[in-house]
């Protein structure tokens, strides 16, 4: 193995270390409140909706989904898939199971995050993060049926859990196994975009983080 060989190992091996600590800090930062911390895990021009960019921005936005109707959080991070796009890019999913104290019910929620990753002046930031929501549900009320995104004093709704992959959907419209090829083992950086297999990402109303 060429020393040059090694230093590129040991540096993918760095960034995928600062990474997947990207999101277990995030969830901290979100617990304790500390918004101030959270926004330095994103670039100084990260985008808050259409319109606005910025820290402050992202800041503004954060105090004010966390205040209400949320009494306290907690964040408890699952798998993490992490492929390159490049020395300085990178996505991932991230798996969330989170508790939400909300008024006088204790909301619980299964998600995952889609994210996509920036190294800038040698720090890696999160670029972007897309949140898909399985079921949000009274701790007391599990959520078994349709339309298991259950907030307090709103209407159910679906959540976007399983449309970034088309696989679900797939297999429940089949009666068995499909009888295909059995697949090749997917290149490496490239098993999240096999899965996908071109599948655009879904439209997501921010409910909850």
């Amino acid at each position: 193995m060429s020393e040059r060989s090694l230093e590129n190992r040991l540096a993918r091996l760095e960034a995928l270390d600062e990474i997947r600590q990207l999101p277990a800090k995030y969830a901290l930062c979100l617990d304790m409140r500390d918004i101030d911390m959270m926004v330095t895990l994103f670039p100084e021009g990260v985008r808050v909706g259409r319109e606005r960019t910025g820290r402050k921005a992202l800041r503004e936005y954060m105090d004010a989904t966390l205040r209400s109707p949320f009494t306290g959080t907690s964040h408890h991070i699952g798998g993490h898939i992490i492929e390159f796009d490049g020395s300085d890019r990178a996505h991932g999913i991230v798996y969330s199971k989170n508790e939400h104290e909300t008024g006088d019910e204790w909301v619980i929620m299964q998600m995952m995050y889609a994210d996509d990753y920036l190294r800038q002046d040698g720090r890696w930031y999160f670029a972007r993060r897309l949140p898909l929501y399985w079921y949000a549900s009274d701790l007391k009320k599990p959520p078994v049926g349709p339309a298991k995104m259950r907030w307090p004093g709103s209407e159910p709704a679906e959540g976007n859990f399983h449309k970034l992959f088309p696989a679900f959907a797939e297999y429940w419209d089949r009666d068995g196994d499909h009888g295909g090829p059995v697949f090749q083992p997917a290149p490496l950086d490239k098993f999240l975009e096999t899965m996908r297999r071109g599948t655009p990402p879904p439209k997501v109303k921010v409910r909850a983080t």
